[in-house]
This record gives structure tokens, C-alpha cells and sequence, in this order.
């Protein structure tokens, strides 16, 4: 009998949330066949069978957190039928049986930590998230000595009751994130941030009122994840913007003698690898932007691991490329179309999402001039690209100005002023242009 433990999901993930089986027990299975998905705060991961056999028996639970070497399955490698292997994209639901009195409640590492730190029992707590996962504002909730809201009644409503449902929830939560802010924020002196859809100080959100025709979009995991990383950013690093306007006609003139070169051999040559490239060079001329905040003090990180923002189809997603500083250009276009591919495919794991050091976020073709990203945590900068564009700009050839038509791009340095002055920035954006400017690349 093999056991299927909970693997090792990245560097600093503990534990993972089993999100769905796509096998039932009995059912006879290949290698590399996958098993089941795996849920952390970083990424969705498929397990797949370690060995081709029949299933006997599930452990883990859909909505079930489960440690790392924790016990997912068994497999009878030396069982055999005439069952065939499900297919994977063919969802099966495993009906979690009653929970234990002992039983672990679901709650993410952030939210036990939330607990410990207001010494709030999570056994004790009734959660509200999905399968009834401890959430964050059920711990504070429980810390002020308050209830959950009522669950639902089941049935299926119609839609005008599904508007007005929605909107009772949105009122009773706003009821209690003041109360529930001042208490998480009392050791900062007091001061609670404007709230989402309740307001801040005198002025107030007007409720929402629902509407025909209105429709009510759930957050799915990732926008949640995103959305609260987003919001924590922008409270905990004091943003500052700068822009650069880049004349890319000689990194344009190098890209076109070497584009079907690298194409032929399996490498798209994009301006994306030429701007990472550049980025990654500055960065090392420039260790302090390279860096991450910590109490009181700041470290500059060895490793340059570069962000690229990939847009899929379950939302933008950050892998990082690993050791950048030490990539040619060709390993840089190399493993940008590598990340992506697996990106979109679904395929890519923790611990690519993990470990970054700083970003470049390319938001596309569809005409943007250049617009502020918000920093990636614990990073202290992001470079946005904005559209390159064929502008007419002033060349210089000795003491001779002429207008020529170029292609030119804006970039946009979002960088934590508190660590980061503007001297800095300036001067770190100013190396990214001057690389790209002057096409000065080894190209091999």
C-alpha cells in the first residue's frame, strides 16, 4: 500500500487546502494521473499518483487544510481492473463527513496568527469562509466578544432576494469593521483607516440598493488574495511614482536582427526580455532597491528573483524568475515564455510565486501611456511598463537636432519612500532608460 502524503507546496508553505478530489476510491489510476488539487495562500497545485494502482481509500476531505506529509490517499500498486483512470478535468465531489470534536478547524497560517496574537481559542470560533474556514474577521469578531451572521437558508432564491441578501451582509459588515479595526489597530495609536463601503470620519458609503438588473460578483480565491494584498500594501509602503519616456530605437534595431534567429531556435525575443534584462542590471547597480523592509531596519537581498506579471485565466499572477542577475539575455527571454506558458496552463507552483524581490508588471497592447502599480509585498518597488508607441522625438548627431520617428515607451517606478528617496528612484530608472536607450545588450 503507498501512501500519498501532502507535499511540499514551496520554501515557506506549511500546509495546503484540499480543493477537490478528481478521483473516487476504487477507481484505478496511472502514474503522474492527477489526484486531487491543492489550495495555499500562494498558488493551486494538482497532486498527481506516485505510482499506477487503484485507490482505496481518501483521507483528506475537500475543504480539509492538511500539513505538509500529512496523509492525502493510499494507493494498491498491486491491485489491478477493468476500471478505466478518470479523466481529470472530470470534478468529483467527496461529501466531508461530521467534524471531530478534536478536529483542527480551517484557518490560514495568517489567520492562526491573527488568533494567537488576541489570544483567541480558534475551536472556539464558528467560521464563515468556504467549508467553513476561520476567516480574519471572524477571529476579531470573536475577540470582541461578537457572533457570525446568520448562515443562509438554503434554497434558490430569486434574484431581486439574492440583491437584497447580498446587501444586508454588506451592511452588517460594515457595522462591525469599525469596531473590529480599532481594536486590531489600538497598539498604532488608534488611528482606523478609511473602510471599504463604510467610509471614514464624518462621511459615510451610502447603502447599497439593489436593483433589476444588477448583478452581485463573488470574490473568487485569487481576487480575495489579491484584493487584501493590494489594500495591505498601499496602508503599510507610502507609494511615490516617478516616469521616464524610453527611446527604444536601438533596442528595437537589435531585437529585429536577432528576433527570427531566436524563433527558429524556440526563444521569443520580446522587448518584455530586454526591459527585464535592463531592470535586472540596475538593480544590481542598485542593491537598496533590490530590498525588503524589516523592523527598524532594512536588508538588501543577494538574490535578484524578478516578478513578471502574467495575465491568466483566473486572474494575474506574479512568478518570479529565479537568480535573474545571473541570466544572458537568451536565459531572460528563455524563462519569461517558460513562466508564462506554465502561468496560463495553471501549472506553475508556491515556490514560483514566492521568494520575489522586485517586479515589472506589462499590462499589455490595448493602449496605456503608463499608469502606478501597486508594490508587490514585502518588495520595495515595481516597474510598469506602459505601450510602446512610434512618437516623433529629437535626435542629436554632434551639434545637429533632427526629428525622427522612434518607438517610445513610458515607465513607471512605484518605489517605498520609506526606504526609498527620490535621488535613489530617479537614479535607478534613469540606468533601466539608458540601457534601453542605448541598445547595450550582448546579444548571443
Amino acid at each position: 500500500m503507498i501512501d500519498v502524503p501532502m507535499p511540499q507546496l514551496g520554501e515557506s508553505v506549511a500546509e495546503g487546502t484540499v480543493t477537490k478530489w478528481v478521483v473516487r476510491e476504487g477507481d484505478l489510476v496511472e502514474r503522474e494521473q492527477v489526484l486531487l488539487e491543492v489550495a495555499t495562500d500562494k498558488a493551486d497545485t494538482e497532486v498527481r499518483a506516485p505510482v499506477r494502482g487503484r485507490v482505496t481509500k481518501l483521507i483528506a476531505t475537500e475543504g480539509q487544510i492538511v500539513a505538509k506529509g500529512g496523509l492525502l490517499c493510499q494507493i494498491d500498486e498491486t491491485a489491478a481492473g477493468a476500471s478505466a483512470p478518470v479523466a481529470a478535468s472530470q470534478p468529483v465531489a467527496v461529501a466531508a463527513p461530521a467534524a471531530a470534536p478534536s478536529s483542527a478547524p480551517l484557518a490560514s497560517p495568517s489567520t492562526r496568527r491573527i488568533a494567537q496574537e488576541h489570544g483567541v481559542s480558534l475551536a472556539g470560533v464558528q467560521g464563515t469562509g468556504e467549508h467553513g474556514r476561520v476567516t480574519h474577521t471572524d477571529v476579531l469578531r470573536a475577540a470582541q466578544g461578537g457572533t457570525p451572521p446568520a448562515a443562509p437558508a438554503i434554497g434558490t432564491p430569486s434574484a431581486p432576494a439574492v440583491l437584497e441578501t447580498a446587501a444586508r451582509a454588506v451592511a452588517q459588515a460594515a457595522a462591525s469593521a469599525p469596531a473590529e479595526l480599532s481594536a486590531l489597530l489600538a497598539s498604532a495609536g488608534g488611528f482606523v483607516p478609511p473602510v471599504p463601503g463604510v467610509g471614514f470620519g464624518s462621511y459615510k458609503v451610502p447603502a447599497y440598493s439593489p436593483k433589476p438588473g444588477d448583478e452581485v460578483v463573488p470574490f473568487n480565491r485569487r481576487r480575495r488574495i489579491t484584493a487584501d494584498h493590494m489594500v495591505y500594501s498601499k496602508q503599510v509602503s507610502p507609494h511615490v511614482v516617478t516616469v521616464a519616456e524610453v527611446d527604444l530605437a536601438a533596442t528595437s534595431k537589435l531585437r529585429d536582427q536577432h528576433k527570427d534567429r531566436f524563433k527558429k531556435e524556440g526563444v521569443p525575443l520580446t522587448f518584455l526580455a530586454f526591459i527585464c534584462t535592463a531592470t535586472v542590471r540596475a538593480l544590481s547597480e542598485h542593491p537598496d532597491v533590490n530590498a525588503r523592509v524589516l523592523e527598524g531596519s532594512y536588508v538588501r537581498l543577494r538574490d535578484v528573483n524578478l516578478g513578471v506579471a502574467v495575465d491568466t485565466p483566473g486572474g494575474l499572477v506574479v512568478p518570479s524568475i529565479k537568480r535573474a542577475d545571473t541570466l544572458t539575455l537568451r536565459g531572460m527571454a528563455s524563462s519569461i515564455d517558460e513562466l508564462a506558458q506554465r502561468a496560463k496552463a495553471g501549472k506553475v507552483t508556491a515556490d514560483d510565486l514566492s521568494g520575489t524581490s522586485f517586479s515589472v508588471s506589462n499590462p499589455g497592447l490595448k493602449g496605456n501611456m503608463f499608469g502606478a502599480a501597486i508594490i508587490s509585498q514585502p518588495n520595495v518597488g515595481i516597474l510598469r511598463m506602459g505601450e510602446i508607441k512610434k512618437r516623433p522625438v529629437v535626435v542629436t548627431h554632434g551639434d545637429e537636432d533632427s526629428i525622427a520617428i522612434h518607438p517610445v515607451m513610458y515607465m513607471a517606478l512605484s518605489y517605498d519612500h520609506r526606504i526609498i528617496d527620490g535621488v535613489l528612484a530617479n537614479s535607478f530608472l534613469w540606468r533601466v532608460a539608458d540601457i534601453l536607450s542605448r541598445g547595450d545588450f550582448e546579444v548571443r
